[in-house]
Order: C-alpha cells, then sequence, then structure tokens
C-alpha cells in the first residue's frame, strides 16, 4: 500500500477527530417532530423554553387549611384559633374569593392557595372543622407553601438543544405543555465486518472460523449513541465485492463504519476498496495502540471509518473517534475532554513506545484495571468498564498510586456499565 495515497499519514486522535467532523454532513442529520412517548433517547433539535411557570400558582403541599399567620399567633391545644371556614378547594379547583381576616379555606394537596393566606396548616393539627376550625398550632408566614414558579419559571430554557432525552426531559417537556418534540433524526450508520474466517452466531463453527462478535459490538454500541444502524453484514476477502457492497450502501446512510481489513497484509483489502471506490482518502494510522491502522476515507460524500479488526482496538478508535462524530451529527458536542485525573488502584507494568489506550473503570477519582488479559482480541475483560487510560509515549510501566489520565466513555459520565 502507498502511503502517498492517504493525505495524512499517523495522526493524533486528536486531529483523527478534527478531521472526521470536517466531513459529517453540515448542520448534521436532519431534524424531525415525533410525539413525547418516542422522544426518548433522542436528541433535541432546539432549545425548549418554558411559556409558563410550574406550578402556575402557589399551591398547598399538604392537605389542611389555608389561613393568615397572623390570624394564628400563639395559637394552642389549650388555647386554639378559631376561624370561619369559607370554602373548600380541592386539586384541580380554584378559589372564589380571597382570603380575609378570621377566616380560613379547607385546601387539599396541589390545590391553588387563595389570595391572602400565607401558611397550610396540616388538617392533624384541628379539629377538621367544616363551618368553623380550631388550630391548634401557631406557624409563621410561608410554612407549608408552594410559591409559583417553585420548580421552573416562564422563560426558563429547561432542555437545551443537543440533549438526550431521558425519563426527566419527558417529564419537563410534558410540565412545560409540549406533547410533541424537535429532535435529530437517528443517524443511519452501515456497519460491516471484513474477513473470511467470519462466520454468523447461530451458525456451525467451522475449523478455521470465528464467529463475527465484532459487528455487532459496534453494532451495539452505536445504538446506544443513539445512532440507527441501517445496513450491516460481512464482506469476503475480496476488494471488488467489497467496493460493490460499499458503493451499494454509500446513499443509503449517514456514516459507513467497516472493522478488519486495513492492515498492512495480503488479504487487508479496504485500501484496494477504497480505490476501486473512488474514495478520497483523508488519513491512514493513528498514533495510538491498539486500533493504529484506522483508515477515514470519504465516498460520495458520504464519511467511511474503518476500524481495526481487533476487538479492542475497534471498540477504543470506536469510542474515541466513531461516538463523537455521532454525538456531532445530533448537535452535541464531544471530544476528547471527557477526561478526569485519577489515582490507580492496578499496577500496569507494560512498557510502551506509542500512546496506549487501556480499558478500566472509573469511580469517585480512582480508576481500576479489570482482572485477566488486555490483549486487543479480548473482549470479555471489557465487561464493566466506562473509560480509557490514556497512557502517554515511552511510558515505563504504571505503579498503583499514581495518577493518570482517563477518557471517559461517552454516556457514562454519571455511571458505570454493570
Amino acid at each position: 500500500m502507498e502511503e502517498k495515497q492517504y493525505r495524512h499519514m499517523g495522526v493524533s486522535l486528536e486531529q483523527a477527530e478534527a478531521l472526521i467532523k470536517q466531513y459529517l454532513p453540515k448542520g448534521g442529520v436532519p431534524e424531525e417532530w415525533v410525539g413525547l412517548p418516542e422522544a426518548l433517547g433522542r436528541r433535541i433539535a432546539k432549545d425548549y423554553l418554558s411559556p409558563i411557570s410550574q406550578p402556575p400558582f402557589p399551591r398547598s403541599p399538604l392537605d389542611g387549611y389555608a389561613v393568615r399567620s397572623a390570624d394564628i399567633q400563639g395559637a394552642s391545644l389549650a388555647h386554639p384559633a378559631i376561624l370561619k371556614v369559607i370554602e373548600e378547594v380541592d386539586a384541580g379547583g380554584y378559589p372564589s374569593s380571597a382570603l380575609s381576616q378570621g377566616e380560613a379555606v379547607r385546601i387539599m394537596t396541589g390545590a391553588p392557595i387563595p389570595q391572602g393566606a400565607d401558611c397550610i396548616v396540616k388538617q392533624e393539627e384541628t379539629d377538621y372543622g367544616e363551618q368553623k376550625v380550631e388550630i391548634y398550632r401557631e406557624h409563621s408566614a410561608y410554612d407549608n407553601y408552594c410559591y409559583q414558579g417553585e420548580d421552573f419559571k416562564r422563560g426558563d430554557c429547561l432542555v437545551k438543544k443537543g440533549t438526550c432525552i431521558t425519563s426527566v426531559e419527558m417529564g419537563l417537556l410534558a410540565g412545560m405543555g409540549y406533547e410533541k418534540a424537535l429532535v435529530f433524526r437517528r443517524p443511519k450508520v452501515a456497519v460491516f465486518a471484513t474477513g473470511d474466517e467470519l462466520t454468523e452466531p447461530g451458525e456451525s463453527l467451522l475449523p478455521g472460523k470465528i464467529y463475527n462478535s465484532n459487528m455487532y459490538l459496534l453494532m451495539g454500541r452505536i445504538r446506544e449513541m443513539g445512532g440507527e444502524v441501517a445496513l450491516w453484514g460481512i464482506i469476503p476477502d475480496q476488494e471488488k465485492e467489497a467496493a460493490m457492497v460499499l458503493k451499494e450502501a454509500l446513499p443509503k446512510v449517514d456514516l459507513v463504519v467497516t472493522t478488519g481489513g486495513v492492515s498492512v497484509g495480503k488479504r487487508d483489502i479496504i485500501h484496494g476498496a477504497l480505490e476501486l471506490l473512488g474514495a478520497e482518502k483523508i488519513f491512514w494510522k493513528v498514533r495510538v495502540k491498539p486500533g493504529t491502522p484506522t483508515v477515514f476515507s470519504v465516498a460520495e460524500k458520504t464519511p467511511i471509518i474503518s476500524l481495526s479488526g481487533n476487538p479492542f482496538g475497534a471498540m477504543a478508535n470506536l469510542e474515541l473517534l466513531v461516538c463523537p462524530a455521532l454525538y456531532a451529527m445530533q448537535g452535541e458536542s464531544a471530544s476528547l475532554s471527557r477526561r478526569r485525573e485519577a489515582v490507580l488502584e492496578d499496577d500496569f507494568p507494560k512498557r510502551g513506545k506509542v500512546r496506549r489506550l487501556v480499558r478500566g473503570t472509573y469511580r469517585e477519582g480512582r480508576v481500576w484495571l479489570p482482572q485477566g488479559p488486555h490483549s486487543s482480541g479480548v473482549i470479555s475483560s471489557m465487561r464493566g468498564c466506562n473509560c480509557l487510560l490514556d497512557i502517554p509515549p515511552g511510558s515505563g510501566g504504571l505503579s498503583k498510586g499514581e495518577k493518570v489520565q482517563v477518557i471517559l466513555m461517552l454516556g457514562m459520565e454519571a455511571g458505570i456499565w454493570n
């Protein structure tokens, strides 16, 4: 493979991410309206400001009586304050008049507090009177009082553009009165694994074959990041057939992701396939292990990110290059800035001449390494991981207690995989 065919050779992770973002669809993927029940997990396409305050009126947090605090000063069981009950207001109702001196309103949880009242007395602190009520405890102004706009105020921006809609955002949108949400369409992604050795799960495993785990690893993570896997499959180790499969996929998707076939062996057919496609070859090789031979190209205005065939190499660069691209297409900025400093809780004696990524689990300023092998071909030790240790080139190995830099996996900033 002639390296001069690529515009850039041996770029850093930061350079690779920046180059990929240059070729993403301008303005991201199109927007679409969806009903709130369908909005979960989607990314919002505009800022949502509240047209109302919540609650829209002062309301009672409990069942009891709305009164003027001045009318019940000194009230006790021995010397109750006796007030005239002028009406009852239930949740969903509204007071018919303002409260005057010596008056009370029987009120239920969530009901509007009448004008003139400045506190709520629990019904347990009264005789439950209907016409008149005895109050057995004094209160200060605004005791048991929920203010108008206590949750949010009119004009507050409660859901920002690019936010992933969780159950909380769904509740906020509903609380503001929105029945629909403008969201980014899910980026359509084609995922292909290359290799004559691959067999689909469920089929008999013949001698020399392995199951196609990489494709499903990538598909799952892409879906977690809001992508829609529109096409997928296995590409045999034939350049012409690979080019045909990719050409057919290009007009149907926003992004193509492949795994395998990117190194320099006889069966590394991605380079030749891209040549046959007439693709613009942006970069080959990233200065990091694992995942060094990553390729980025563009054909028919569709970005193609070709990852290593080693599972952890594919996963690491998927995390640091593909996932930020998916976020960017949905209006969210995500980059290598999701960093934390952490104290290493395990030894990592392996030396390295180049920048190295190591799987780990980060929590509250500490990071643990999984038990078992750290080989690029191992998937099992990825379980429970939520970060990548970013070990600089020339490291002589790391010891327990050292401070290290970690990059949190997207979506894992507030928690970990279990």
